[in-house]
């Protein structure tokens, strides 16, 4: 059964191996062509054996072999020693996504990509239009991977590995990094592209809820906006959320314990908070000490509400970029008119939606049913909201 599932996999996988092309800048030098990604001194290895060290640096890679009859091996050859300056193949099990690496030692970067936009384009002239759009080949200064499993593509991807794609349609969304390949018409991105729905997250999904010409806001009440919350001073927003909904029993100021990071509690705003339109900022909760951390939440009065939900959005797409998913441990930012409230309190947030505070959303594809407050933010790709799933709010 197990091999049956590897062989299945593997050959789903290759048969899909994408690619990210096109869209390339309007002002680049189409003529200039980059040399990768190792430009920096990243995913280098001249053995198999440094390959995959540096592989398992990011995924499971167990069991190394080079042998040409090992089960493991895709049933249909993506490519052979020989070719595309290919000198050594060979395959591990990525236990922890239960699938298989593949490895490709080459010898000329070059002659690898060219030999794989031809594969590519010769199956897009034999009917299969698709091949490539959604590619698992990834390329660092001498060697190349295809993993079986969209999982741990997106763990590589992570890394100086890049994507490499060949097809014209394909093209890589905003918020990833992009390189002319080495050859004409091909791509290397960080963006992993799947239609499993475990791929990088496409942050350019619209999202604007005025979007699509209706006249109102998805999940808007019908008796419109119910406003924000303000406060004048920190002292004024602990007021409002203290003590029913944020205890601030444990109430600091002082720049040490802001200062302060715990594994349980991440806050939205990192280092200087000036430098993220936030003019004070205080911790509620105990940071630790002789004990562990515990019921740890930000208050913030906001001089620049743009500037925080700009810097929050690329916060939390950074976040979603690792598997899609935020962070447990993450807080949520949640804004009024010129404050906010960090958390990661389920209980904390559904209190402070009480309040009319709203949650600064700005997932791919996220929607609310009606009834719930679902309202444009102050930037593009985000909604204020409150609206989690799984998490009733009461009067819903």
């Amino acid at each position: 059964m197990h091999l049956k599932r590897t062989i299945a996999a593997t050959a789903a996988a290759l048969a899909s191996l994408s690619l990210i092309t096109a869209c390339e800048d309007a002002d680049a030098d189409p003529t200039t062509a980059v040399t990768g990604p190792t430009a920096d001194g990243g995913a280098d290895a001249d053995t198999l054996e440094k390959a995959q060290v540096y592989v398992q640096r990011s995924a499971s890679c167990e069991r190394m072999s080079t042998d040409p009859t090992d089960s493991r091996l895709p049933l249909t050859e993506f490519t052979a020693v020989g070719t595309w300056s290919v000198t050594e193949r060979g395959v591990c099990s990525d236990r922890v996504e239960h699938g298989e690496i593949i490895f490709y030692m080459f010898s000329d970067m070059k002659a690898f990509q060219e030999g794989y936009k031809q594969r590519v384009l010769a199956k897009i002239a034999s009917g299969d239009s698709d091949y490539g759009l959604f590619s698992r080949v990834l390329v660092g200064k001498n060697f190349a991977v295809t993993p079986t499993e969209t999982k741990t593509a997106l763990k590589l991807s992570r890394s100086d590995l890049r994507v490499l794609t060949c097809n014209p349609t394909a093209r890589v969304p905003e918020g990833y990094k992009r390189e002319k390949g080495l050859v004409e018409g091909c791509v290397l991105s960080d963006f992993v592209a799947s239609d499993d729905g475990e791929g990088s997250p496409n942050f350019e999904t619209p999202q604007d809820p005025a979007a699509g010409g209706r006249p109102e806001k998805p999940g808007q009440p019908t008796a419109g906006s119910l406003g924000l919350p303000r406060a004048g001073s920190l002292a004024e927003l602990k007021g409002l959320v203290h003590p029913h909904t944020v205890d601030c029993t444990g109430y600091s100021t002082d720049p040490a314990t802001l200062a302060v990071e715990s594994i349980d509690y991440q806050p939205v705003i990192t280092g200087d908070h000036g430098t993220w339109g936030v003019e004070e900022r205080a911790i509620c909760g105990e940071p630790g000490g002789a004990q562990r951390a515990h019921d740890l939440n930000w208050l913030d009065t906001v001089s620049d509400m743009e500037l925080l939900q700009a810097r929050a959005k690329a916060a939390q797409q950074e976040d979603l970029k690792d598997d899609n998913r935020l962070k447990a441990t993450a807080s949520r930012l949640l804004v009024g008119e010129n404050i906010a409230v960090e958390t990661n309190d389920p209980s904390v947030r559904n209190g402070l939606y009480q309040l009319q505070f709203l949650y600064l959303n700005c997932e791919p594809g996220f929607s609310a049913p009606a009834g719930y407050r679902l309202e444009k933010a102050s930037v593009e790709g985000c909604v204020l909201t409150n609206y989690e799933p799984g998490v009733e709010v009461g009067g819903h």
